[in-house]
C-alpha cells in the first residue's frame, strides 16, 4: 500500500498542478479575448457614435474624483469668461499642467462665414480639445454647443448659418506642458463676384438707403471698369437670365450648395444660358450700368436671397479676408509669470486699447501668462481674473 502511495500521490500531485497551470492559463487568455473584444466592440461603437475628443478622454479618467473633476470644472468656467477678439486672431504661449486654466474667448461671427480655429503644440500626439458654442451671456450653461474636434485633431471648421456672439474654448490635456499657437480666422464661404477685384471695391452696402430713402439696399455695390467678367462665387445652375425692372440686364444663379438664390444685376452683356451648369470662376457675364444704374459708373449690384427668408447681407459670404501677420516671441516677454513694470497698467476685455477696461494693476503686481499676441498679453490676475495687458507693461518675474 505504501508502495502505491509513493506511485500516485505525486502523479496526483503533478497532474493536480499541471491541470491549475492550464486553468490558470485559461483564463488569462479568456481575459485578453474579454478585453480585445471589448476595444474592439468600443472601437466599432465610435464608427457609429463618433465620440468627440474630449469624450474619449474622459475614458481615462473613470473614478477619478479628484483631479479630472477640476479639469471639467475649469472648463465650466471658461464658458463664463468674457474676454473677446476681433478675427483673425493668432496667441501663443506655454500651456503648462499647473494651471488648470481654459483659454477661451467671445466672438461676433456673421452668416455666409466659414469659421476656423487651430492649435498646433510642440508634438502631434499631445491632446487639445476645441469646443465652440451659440454663447448665451446671460446663461452661459445655457449655450449651444456648435462643434467640437475629434480625437486626433487639433482644428476644427464650420459654416457659420446664424449671425451672433460665438463662445471658443481651447483647453490641453491635464499633463501637457507646450508651446501652443492658437489661429482663429474667418474665410468667405463664396469667390468673390467681380474678377480681380476686392474689399476696397465695394463702395455701396447693405442698408443704405435707396430711391432718396424710400427702400434700403438689398446687396451690394462693387464697382469696375465697364466690361469686367463677372463670375461664379460657386457652383450651381443659371436659374435665369434677362433683362427687366431696376437691375437691367441680370444672372441669377442657384446655389447647390446652400440652396441659395444668387442675383448679379446692372451687366453690359451676359454670357451664359439660362438652366446652364457652372463652376466656380466661369464667367456669367460682364460689369455695366443697366436697369436704374444708367446715371452711374458701371458697377455690379450683388445680392442673396435664401430659400426660406428673403434677402441677406452678401458681404459676409464674399468678403475677402486680411492674412495675419507672425511674430515672434522674444525674450524680454514672459511665458510664465511676470510683474507690472510701469506704475500703472489697464486690464482690458480684448486686445486693444479702445476695448473696455475691466481692472488696473499697479507696479510689481505679479500676474500668470496665459499667451501672447503681437502687441498684447493674455493674462490671470492672483484674483483669478482674465485680461488683456499691454506687452510694455510686463516684465519677466
Amino acid at each position: 500500500m505504501d508502495g502505491w502511495c509513493k506511485i500516485i500521490v505525486p502523479n496526483f500531485i503533478r497532474i493536480r498542478s499541471h491541470w491549475l497551470s492550464m486553468r490558470k492559463f485559461c483564463i488569462i487568455i479568456i481575459l485578453i479575448i474579454a478585453v480585445v473584444s471589448c476595444k474592439k466592440l468600443t472601437e466599432a461603437t465610435d464608427l457609429i457614435t463618433r465620440p468627440s475628443a474630449r469624450e474619449v478622454y474622459a475614458r481615462n479618467f473613470e473614478g477619478d474624483t479628484v483631479i479630472f473633476p477640476k479639469w471639467e470644472r475649469a472648463f465650466k468656467k471658461g464658458l463664463r469668461d468674457s474676454l473677446q477678439i476681433a478675427l483673425p486672431y493668432l496667441e501663443k504661449g506655454l500651456f503648462r499642467p499647473a494651471n488648470m486654466t481654459v483659454h477661451s474667448y467671445t466672438v461676433i461671427l456673421k452668416e455666409g462665414e466659414n469659421f476656423m480655429l487651430s492649435v498646433e503644440t510642440d508634438s502631434i500626439d499631445e491632446k487639445v480639445f476645441l469646443d465652440v458654442f451659440d454663447w448665451t451671456p446671460a446663461e452661459p450653461n445655457q449655450s449651444k454647443k456648435i462643434i467640437e474636434n475629434r480625437p486626433g485633431e487639433k482644428s476644427i471648421s464650420f459654416y457659420v448659418k446664424k449671425s451672433g456672439v460665438y463662445k471658443i474654448l481651447v483647453q490641453p490635456e491635464i499633463s501637457l506642458y507646450s508651446n501652443f499657437k492658437i489661429l482663429a480666422k474667418r474665410n468667405p464661404s463664396y469667390a468673390f463676384p467681380v474678377l480681380g477685384k476686392g474689399n476696397r471695391s465695394i463702395q455701396s452696402f447693405w442698408g443704405a438707403p435707396k430711391g432718396g430713402g424710400t427702400r434700403s439696399h438689398k446687396g451690394i455695390d462693387i464697382f469696375a471698369k465697364r466690361g469686367t467678367p463677372i463670375i461664379a462665387v460657386v457652383k450651381g445652375s443659371v436659374s435665369s437670365v434677362g433683362e427687366r425692372g431696376l437691375g437691367g440686364k441680370q444672372v441669377w444663379l442657384s446655389d447647390g450648395l446652400f440652396g441659395n438664390s444668387l442675383y448679379y444685376a446692372h451687366l453690359d452683356s451676359i454670357a451664359v444660358r439660362s438652366g446652364q451648369r457652372v463652376q466656380i470662376g466661369d464667367t456669367l457675364g460682364f460689369v455695366g450700368n443697366t436697369g436704374n444704374a444708367k446715371t452711374t459708373s458701371p458697377h455690379l449690384h450683388f445680392g442673396i436671397y435664401k430659400r426660406f427668408g428673403g434677402a441677406v447681407d452678401p458681404l459676409p459670404f464674399v468678403k475677402k479676408q486680411e492674412p495675419i501677420s507672425d511674430f515672434d516671441l522674444v525674450a524680454s516677454i514672459p511665458l510664465e509669470n511676470g510683474i507690472i513694470s510701469s506704475g500703472k497698467a489697464n486690464l482690458r476685455v480684448s486686445n486693444s486699447s479702445k476695448a473696455k477696461k475691466v481692472g488696473e494693476l499697479v507696479r510689481r503686481d505679479s500676474v500668470t501668462v496665459m499667451g501672447l499676441t503681437k502687441d498684447w498679453t493674455h493674462v490671470l490676475t492672483k484674483e483669478g481674473q482674465k485680461a488683456f495687458l499691454y506687452r510694455s507693461l510686463i516684465s519677466p518675474y
